[in-house]
């Protein structure tokens, strides 16, 4: 599991990190499943499939995102950046990448309340 994960993310952090790829690879479901029925006019069985899989996905990234986001102390920018991300096909990949990168996966620094 360290493979995928480094040490230093949190529980939260490995949550935002499977729901973002979880939201991408729904997102993709249900873009073949729309060429299928807008461009090739062969079956609407994937945007049957994907359409409510993806929808799920996507609300489940919005709350695990402000959850992560709080509990993990992000800044507002951050917060809106990874929830506009679900937006555009694939851009939660982009997003976790950007995220992780800047560590902010990891759990908040605590300051001591007499020494803050």
């Amino acid at each position: 599991m360290e493979r995928i994960f480094p040490q230093n993310v949190s529980a939260f952090g490995r949550y935002y990190v499977l729901v973002a790829w979880i939201e991408a690879l729904t997102w993709s479901g249900l873009l073949i499943g729309m060429i299928l029925k807008y461009v090739t006019d062969t079956t609407e069985r994937g945007v049957e499939l994907f359409g409510p899989i993806h929808g799920l996905a996507f609300i489940v990234y919005v709350l695990v995102t402000l959850a992560a986001g709080i509990k993990l102390r992000w800044k507002g920018s951050v917060i809106l950046i990874a929830l506009l991300a679900a937006i555009p096909p694939l851009a939660t990949i982009a997003a976790e990448y950007w995220i992780s990168k800047n560590g902010w996966l990891g759990e908040p620094e605590t300051v001591p309340a007499n020494q803050g």
